[in-house]
This record gives structure tokens, sequence and C-alpha cells, in this order.
């Protein structure tokens, strides 16, 4: 275990997220770093540079000692944001099941950035534990959703907290927006 704060590396650590990805596209090219981003969502070891360029000065804290946790595995698919391919499709599925509730709202961010067709998951994931994750299912419904969904959307306007009330609020404006209901004119 290493015990430094010096980046081992000339990755940009301080560069903002999407800055480190455009980055790590130049270095390894585009396919690459999903591929390695698909290895870090399920727990592989992508390297060390990779995974500086995923997750930062953060990152330099792991190589030098501090417990993983989760963060790998939500910095893999943060970079998701970033770079794409349809490679990665399976592993932002099974992320939505992870049991770490910041993989599972990242994975809900990309699969509404990515509109995978993922509704029925993003309606069980309305019911998570955590509101944020709820938060982030109800803005993913709002971007793949049907009519059908409103009424669980509708559902999370009770939602006890405030910032679950307000995606649903504009997830439910949003949907009915992009499926133009009838008489909503």
């Amino acid at each position: 275990m290493r015990n430094n704060s010096q980046p081992q590396s000339d990755v940009p650590i301080d560069q903002p997220t999407e800055a480190r990805i455009a980055a790590a596209v130049a270095r390894y090219g585009a396919d690459e770093v999903v591929t390695r981003s698909i290895a870090l969502m399920g727990g592989a070891n992508a390297g060390e540079d990779f995974l500086l360029y995923v997750g930062g000065r953060h990152a330099q804290g792991l190589l030098d000692g501090a417990p993983p946790l989760y963060w790998p595995e939500l910095w893999g698919a943060r970079a998701l944001l970033h770079v794409w391919n349809q490679q990665a499709v399976t592993a932002v599925i099974a992320g939505l099941d992870n049991q770490a509730w910041r993989v599972r709202e990242m994975c809900a961010r990309v699969a509404l950035e990515r509109e995978l067709h993922v509704a029925t998951k993003m309606v069980e994931l309305t019911s998570d534990e955590v509101p944020r994750v709820r938060a982030a299912a109800a803005h993913a419904i709002a971007a793949i959703g049907t009519t059908d969904h409103l009424e669980i959307i509708a559902a999370l306007l009770k939602d006890p907290e405030k910032e679950v009330r307000r995606a649903a609020q504009q997830s439910r404006d949003a949907l009915q927006r992009r499926v133009t209901l009838p008489g909503s004119d």
C-alpha cells in the first residue's frame, strides 16, 4: 500500500470528469474506454491509470490505500455518460440492481442519457429505499416511458421526500409533452 498524494502518472486527475474521459478516449480509443468502464462495473481491475481517468483525485486515494467500496463501479458507470457503445447496455442494466445505491442511481442516469428501453426496471426503482434512486428512475421514465407510466409517476408526487416529488412533477410534465396526450393542448 502506497501512502502518497502525488498522482502516479500524467493523467489530468484535477480536471472535470468530462475532460478526463475525453483524455482517456484520446489515449485508449472510445471502444476501449467503454470496455474498461464495463470491467470496472463488474468489479475487475481496468488498470491504475484508467482508474485515475474515471475517478480523478478521489481514485488516487484508492490507489494510496483507501477502501474502494463501490467507487470504481460508480466511476465506470459515470464514464458511460460521456462515451458509449452498445456493448455497455448489459452492464448498465445489471448496474440497476447493484447493492450500492450510488451505482443504481448512476445507471439510471445512464439509462436516461442513452434512452435505454428499461422502463420496467425503472418502475421497480421508483420504490427503491433511496430517494435519489427513485428520483433518477422518475427522470428516466419521462424519457423512455409511455402513457401507461403516468400513474407510476403520479404516485411519486406523494413521496415523503421533496426531491422525489420535484422529480416526479418534472417527469410527469416531460412525459406528457413527449407522448403528446390527446386533449393536453
